[in-house]
């Protein structure tokens, strides 16, 4: 008899080898979004990376829904795993010019990974209830594929906006149930996934954000022409802001949010809110402020720009954001001291509006770090202490 492709339920779902050599992709892809902003750090330049940083996480997401139902060591499933690596490379390859000359490129890798691996899935689970499921997504997919060759196809205005609509279909197909005429939908208790698997899955990510932060620091102090004193500090006060990032999402709540997530009811509803989607502003946070840390230790002390000063304090502001839904989304509670930082943070961009000349980049980016860090004490202070009912840590 052949190994059955699809994982037996009722044991924990090892993250396998194979997975984390498909993650090595996305390494590539996020380096390739955040030089993609570094370059065009205007509200063109932030559109469409927010569009293809969307893009890239579906990809990158809805393949950890794939192999959290199915064997990533089963030789259909690492041929077509494999297949998607080759898809998602083209894919990122292509991110800088997605918007010019490479559009059909990036459209093709996308479609290609999408509804390839979305194919192979639905007919190898066909004769299982979760097929169902499978199928309704692949024809999100095909739908939306239409949308990303027509966009490439027609460039311009036209792309952006058909490139956003095929978006749009895919970001509600989960919250629609992936309903379709004539062939129903399904509920979130369906999707009876491995919490912990789709936890630790994701915290990878998170660490695949970070480690792009580092090498995005280390490079600027390695290509900066003399190496000041200001930007020795700003190097010192980016690789903080780093700890601190990290500190904030794994010392406390990541652990117990997938302790959580493998022990609730509905484990599919918690993949799709706490992990499927909360988890794109903290990505996308990660990434804006490395570009922030770039500008940082390039030109410490210039005149602040509109677009550094939303990169320094908008990225630890958006991952803040999205850790404090998280944590709402999980644990039900309240973060205060993240709501707290979120206000800190948006005090220093009035500022720096108002006053460019008071606060240069390396004054922003040390009032992001040490937001960052006293929202990590806070934490580390709650766990010496009960907190009150409804609050988070």
């Amino acid at each position: 008899m052949p190994a059955p492709i699809l994982r037996p339920r009722g044991e924990t779902a090892r993250v396998m080898p194979v997975e984390l050599f498909f993650d090595l992709v996305y390494v590539f892809a996020i380096t390739q979004l955040s030089h993609l902003l570094l370059a065009h750090l205007d509200m063109a330049g932030v559109g469409q990376t927010l569009l293809l940083t969307l893009a890239v996480w579906w990809a990158w997401m809805y393949t950890t829904w794939t192999t959290n139902y199915c064997d990533p060591d089963h030789p259909v499933l690492r041929l077509t795993l494999t297949g998607a690596m080759l898809a998602g490379l083209v894919m990122a390859a292509a991110l800088p010019q997605a918007f010019g000359p490479r559009a059909m490129w990036f459209a093709g890798g996308y479609v290609a990974l999408q509804v390839g691996r979305t194919l192979v899935v639905s007919v190898a689970a066909r004769a299982h209830p979760i097929g169902v499921t499978f199928r309704l997504v692949l024809a999100y997919h095909v739908l939306s594929a239409v949308l990303w060759i027509a966009g490439a196809a027609l460039g311009g205005t036209a792309q952006a906006v058909l490139w956003a609509l095929a978006l749009l279909v895919e970001y509600a197909g989960p919250w629609l149930g992936y309903r379709m005429p004539f062939l129903g939908r399904v509920s979130t208790t369906d999707w009876t996934i491995d919490g912990a698997h789709m936890a630790e899955r994701c915290q990878l990510f998170v660490i695949i954000a970070l480690g792009e932060s580092l090498l995005v620091t280390g490079v600027s102090l390695a290509d900066h022409p003399h190496l000041s004193a200001a930007a020795v500090a700003a190097f010192a006060v980016a690789f903080l802001g780093s700890v601190a990032t990290w500190w904030v999402y794994f010392h406390r709540t990541a652990e117990a949010a997938s302790e959580t997530a493998a022990h609730v009811d509905d484990t599919g509803r918690l993949g799709r809110s706490a992990y499927t989607y909360i988890h794109i502003p903290m990505v996308a946070g990660i990434i804006v402020a490395a570009v922030g840390d770039e500008l940082a230790i390039a030109h410490p002390f210039d005149r602040i720009t509109p677009g550094a000063a939303l990169a320094l304090l908008g990225g630890p502001a958006l991952f803040l954001a999205g850790h404090a839904l998280f944590v709402r989304a999980v644990f039900g509670r309240v973060s205060v001291n993240r709501l707290a930082g979120i206000g800190v943070l948006a005090a220093a961009g009035l500022l720096a509006a108002l006053a460019p000349g008071l606060v240069p980049p390396l004054v922003l980016a040390a009032v992001a770090t040490l937001v960052l860090g006293a929202v990590a004490a806070t934490d580390g202070m709650r766990d010496r202490a009960p907190a009150p009912a409804g609050l988070a840590p």
